[in-house]
């Protein structure tokens, strides 16, 4: 998702299918034999399969409107970090808790560690401004955007009682863009991603 929705806000024409992770084509193996997603293909054959890459190579050069730019603060690289590392880790297994049936802590252990990690983090770094970048976004928000948004819909009861105002008003405000709608049109499943006509 953040991939995508990078590409989107910079402008860049591609195209974007979805890939079936329980039946990887062949064609997602041959472009990056780590066959994970998202995977970008660059008109000079060249590779990108990291998310946080693609966003970088789409904001970056030319950064025009300042989304990489913005970025780059201390504070945002290091929600980068979190949401990355020790967040996507218990969110995973908050949501997912019979794969990791075998390990401790609890689902509900590892869901107050995510609330320790970002969320409580991002509160704050969100009180009196609207995104990441201050009065505008930034590749920060649309980074730790679709791992908030996994960690809301776990259980919204919940999320909608804890202390996060502003994540919340934050993460609102970005479901409801036209950015956010044209990320998440459907799209057919087949092969590995590509674009050809940047």
């Amino acid at each position: 998702m953040r991939a995508r929705m990078a590409l989107l806000q910079a402008g860049l024409a591609f195209e974007a299918v979805e890939v079936s992770l329980r039946d990887k084509p062949a064609s997602l193996l041959a472009l990056s034999p780590k066959a994970t997603v998202p995977v970008l293909q660059l008109p000079d054959g060249s590779v990108i399969d990291e998310s946080w890459d693609i966003l970088r190579w789409a904001l970056a050069a030319p950064d025009t409107q300042g989304w990489w730019a913005r970025a780059q603060s201390t504070a945002n690289l290091d929600l980068v970090q979190r949401n990355d590392g020790d967040f996507k880790h218990h969110l995973d297994r908050w949501k997912y808790p019979q794969r990791y049936a075998n390990e401790a802590p609890s689902p509900d252990a590892h869901r107050d560690r995510a609330l320790d990690v970002l969320l409580q983090p991002l509160e704050a770094r969100l009180q009196g401004m609207p995104c990441l970048g201050g009065a505008t976004p930034c590749a920060t928000d649309l980074a730790v955007l679709p791992f908030v948004r996994q960690f809301a819909a776990v259980d919204p009861g919940w999320f909608a009682a804890q202390n996060l105002r502003s994540v919340r008003a934050w993460l609102e405000g970005w479901l409801s863009s036209p950015l956010f709608a044209t990320c998440m049109s459907k799209l057919p499943v087949q092969g590995a991603v590509r674009f050809p006509s940047l």
